[in-house]
Order: structure tokens, then sequence, then C-alpha cells
């Protein structure tokens, strides 16, 4: 039986990470920032926030970036991420590979690999992602003591669900944990997500919604999934599965189909190859839209009634900063469809002084998921957090 989350007594222990997860925060959000500055924002003393700077300094997890011009006195020492300092890996389950990437403590790409999957067999799916996470940080040439864990993504959802049996799942994790199966074959902590949770949290680390407090990220992959963040924390639902927009119903072309029919990787490339146009990758799509395909355009001239609609259904629902679109398509497509979009005029995101944009364009592209993925721990690090554990 899940159980909901509970605000509680933080102890000294607690409240000391509590306290450096939101030192580290202000700083990724400032870029550069003094001590004092942070004292003010975060409510702590000057000399708790100096503590933790000094702990932050020695850890080499942030570094100092020179003094800043003031009319007065001396000039305060500023203070931004290093780097270098932590690393995430981040692995993509996918149904025919294991993708895998290294980024840095603000969310930089390092290195990358791709192996193919040819079992759906789970002691044959972990042995690969072993060797996947193995290779890529030696080819990092990272130590290990630098590496602060690892974030797996595959499809959701998670468990056995009114939804399983569907296309884009990935069901040979149905009757266990995940997060304890890889971290116990890993041996380093693990953050397991979906493949949209993951893409929004990259976004929130290193992409266009780094400023934003409450964002939708609607997520392009096989299937569509959605991603929903609020003061740089996931909502994920009582079991992970918040966020399963594919499978709403939706009209398309006078039908009432689940929307990742009509809306999706999987949905564009089923289209094409009843027109006798094989897709393989998002640069295949790319070609073709450059090209003006005339079978493409007619398929996304049909996308346009049903992703107006999921549009208005998520602002009204989740009343977001911004919906952002991205995943395993191109920028091109993407920029179509924001440029089609009707959006709602009743809809509690159309209001006056908005500054910024109802619908914004994300991360796209093969490794966008794996990306997310180490986003995933990267962004636990900045992320202040006092709750009961679990």
């Amino acid at each position: 039986m899940a159980t909901s989350s509970q605000i509680v007594g933080a102890n000294a222990e607690r409240s000391r990470s509590h306290n450096r997860q939101m030192v580290l925060e202000r700083i990724r959000q400032a870029g550069e920032i003094g001590r004092a500055e942070i004292a003010r924002s975060s409510g702590l003393s000057t000399q708790a926030v100096s503590n933790i700077i000094s702990n932050l300094l020695a850890d080499g997890l942030i570094r100092e970036q020179g003094r800043k011009a003031t009319t007065r006195g001396q000039p305060p020492v500023q203070y931004g991420l290093n780097p270098s300092g932590g690393y995430a890996v981040g692995i993509e389950i996918r149904p025919d590979a294991i993708f895998a990437a290294v980024i840095d403590l603000c969310g930089g790409p390092v290195v990358s690999l791709r192996r193919a999957l040819s079992t759906q067999d789970l002691e044959g799916v972990t042995q690969l992602v072993v060797e996947a996470k193995t290779a890529i940080v030696q080819h990092a040439g990272i130590a290990d003591i630098k590496i602060l864990g690892a974030g797996i993504v595959m499809p959701g959802p998670f468990g056995r669900t009114g939804l399983s049996g569907t296309e884009s799942e990935f069901s040979i994790f149905h009757d266990i944990s995940p997060k304890a199966w890889f971290g116990k074959a890993l041996g380093i902590p693990v953050v397991v997500e979906n493949d949209a949770n993951a893409a929004a949290v990259a976004e929130r680390v290193a992409g266009a919604a780094g400023d934003l407090d409450t964002f939708a990220f609607l997520y392009f992959g096989n299937g569509l999934g959605l991603g929903l963040m609020h003061s740089g924390r996931l909502i994920t639902g009582a079991f992970g599965n918040a966020g399963e927009i594919g499978h709403i119903p939706v009209v398309s072309k006078g039908q009432t189909v689940p929307l990742e029919s009509a809306i999706s990787r999987l949905a564009v490339q089923k289209y094409l190859s009843r027109e006798g146009i094989t897709v393989d990758s998002s640069d295949d799509l790319a070609k073709i839209y450059a090209a003006r395909d005339p079978a493409l355009m007619r398929w996304l001239d049909d996308a346009i009634e049903p992703l107006s609609n999921a549009i208005a259904v998520i602002e009204n629902m989740f009343d977001p900063d911004a919906v952002i679109l991205g995943g395993a398509m191109p920028d091109a497509i993407f920029d179509h469809l924001i440029g089609s979009v009707t959006l709602a005029q009743r809809s509690v995101s159309n209001r006056p002084g908005r500054t910024v944009e109802r619908l914004l364009r994300g991360a796209s592209g093969r490794m966008t998921g794996t990306l997310g993925a180490g986003a995933l721990v990267i962004n636990q690090a900045f992320t202040p957090r006092i709750a009961a554990a679990t």
C-alpha cells in the first residue's frame, strides 16, 4: 500500500544535509553568488553559510569565481559550481538498445555510448547495464570517488497496471524493484524513473526550465510521456506512474484514440511506413521534414488537433509556468508543432503579464532520456528535502 509523504522533524544530520543542498541550489540558480547573498536568500546565518561553503570547497563541488565589484568595502568572493567536482552516470534501457552517458555537475555531457540489446532476459539486460556503466566511466577517465550515482530510465508504466501490454512499456521489471535491483548490481546509489520524468529533470538542471519553478515536459519517445516538476521535485504519483498522458483518449480525425497513437515517434514511423517510407532515426525524420515530404506534412497536420487538446488539459490540470516539448524528434519538427498548435483561450495559462511563453522547445535527440537519467542524480544534490525515510 502506498503512503503519502510526511513532514517530519529534522535531526541535526538531516538539517545539515538540507542546508547543504539549499546552498548548492542557490549557487546553481545564480551562476555566481557571494556568501552574504546566499545568507539573505536562504535565511541561514552568514556563519552557517560560511561553514557550508568551506565544506563544499573542500569537497570540490564549488570553486571561487573571483570578486564582485562593489561601491565600497572589500569586494565579496563569488562562488560557482565546479563542473568537474562530481559526475553522474545516466543509463537508458530501451527494448533494442542501452544508451549510457556521463554528465558533469552542471549537466554537461562528457562521453556517451550505445550498446545493442538483443535479449529481454532480466539477467542479460542487467549484465549489459553493468558493462555499459563500467565502460562509460573508464572511457571518461573519472575516478570512482567522483561518481555521485547512476540514474536509470526506461519507459513506463511501472508495475502491473491496466496499461500493461502497451507497446512502449518494458515489462521484465514488473515484479521487482528496479531501484533495489540495479543498486545492488552497480554498487552505487541509483535513481530510477521513466524517460519523461528524467527528461523533465534534465531541463531543470541544464535546459530551458532552469529558471522555472513549475513546468510540464511533454516527452516524445516510442510513446508519449509527461514529466511534471514543482519546486525542483518530480510529481510522480502514488506508484511512480503520474504523467502517463500517452494513454488518455483524444479525438483524432473524428475517432477517439490514445494520444500516443496520434502523437509520438512510433506514431509517425507507423504512418510513414504505410506510405512506403522507412524511418529509423531522428536524423531520418529531419531529412524528410527538410524536403517537406507530403506524407510527413499530412501527419503533422493531423497531429495538431490532438496535441492542442492535450496541452489544454495539461495547462488546466497542472497550471505550469510553461509546457516544454522535447525528446527523440528533430528540433525542426518540434518548432513546427509549437508554431502550429492552437493554444486554448479557456485556459488558466492564458493570462496577462506572462513573462514566459506557454509552449517552449526543450532538449531533443536520441540521447535526451539518457542525459536525463544522469540529471536525476545531479538534481538530488541540489534539491533540499527534509522528509520521512522510506
